[in-house]
């Protein structure tokens, strides 16, 4: 019984001391454990802070910092769930439509994603990461006159835009007019010499053109100057076939599988490597 009672007492003393913190104590350890890279108490302190205030009129921007920590963790549709929840109380929201919307094509809801985008820009139509995120789609879709339509409209409003004159590069990539890519990509690494998506960009470019060589120097640069992505990866795996390195290549496809590279395309590839 003696057990029994202070386990009680151990109870209230805890409640008492988890009553003590406010709200505004349980979002402030939230940022706190952000800061440690710490997302699960990160998580469960922004739950704290709502549960102490459900009806907070603030509980909107906790929804939504949670929707992204729990898409860090890989939590796509607790994220999704967050972020729906916080895009009811502020159904005009533009960074909360954002977050839907490329959580939404993370998760590969294309239209849904679409739809997000589409509504967001008819809240701000010159929104620059909304129109290029939306080209990308388009370009998916291989609609390419509505996705050049928003690359128009991304430099219209800022004449020095890299995401718009990378989608012209992209774009024109994809419609085989190599050379007008290939001669903007230059410019624009001339102009920012260190942004090494360009380089990726060209070098993707290259080895669609048979240019191996010239496609592994950008590749090589980027590795070494900076991190390389899944998608290089896979890129320099698929360059290396074509020079007959198929176990490098296959080291590399490896790698990008590991890194979170889409699995049917890499055992697709990996065949190719036998």
């Amino acid at each position: 019984m003696r057990l029994f009672l202070s386990f009680i007492l151990f109870v209230s003393l805890a409640t008492t001391a988890a009553r003590a913190q406010s709200y505004a104590d349980f979002v402030e350890k939230s940022y706190d454990y952000l800061d440690k890279n710490d997302l699960i108490s990160a998580e469960e302190s922004l739950r704290a802070a709502m549960r102490l205030e459900p009806g907070n009129p603030n509980n909107y921007a906790l929804l939504m910092n949670l929707g992204t920590i729990q898409r860090r963790q890989g939590k796509l549709q607790d994220a999704l769930i967050s972020y729906t929840a916080s895009l009811s109380q502020q159904p005009n929201d533009e960074t909360i439509l954002e977050n839907r919307a490329s959580l939404y094509t993370e998760m590969g809801e294309l239209e849904k994603a679409m739809s997000d985008y589409n509504t967001l820009l008819a809240l701000n139509p010159h929104h620059q990461d909304a129109l290029y995120c939306r080209a990308m789609l388009y370009l998916q879709q291989k609609n390419y006159v509505l996705a050049e339509e928003d690359f128009e409209k991304i430099v219209e409003v800022n004449e020095r835009s890299v995401k718009g004159r990378v989608g012209y590069a992209i774009l024109e990539k994809l419609r085989g007019n190599y050379t007008e890519s290939e001669r903007i990509y230059n410019f624009l690494i001339s102009e920012m010499p260190r942004e090494w998506s360009l380089y990726e960009g060209r070098a993707d470019l290259y080895f669609l053109m048979g240019k191996n060589g010239r496609a592994m120097t950008d590749i090589s640069r980027v590795f070494a100057e900076s991190e390389p992505t899944a998608s290089l990866y896979v890129l320099r795996g698929k360059v290396k076939l074509a020079q007959y390195e198929k176990e490098s290549a296959a080291l590399d496809f490896k790698k990008a599988l590991e890194m979170g590279y889409d699995k049917e395309v890499i055992d697709e590839l990996l065949k190719m490597t036998l």
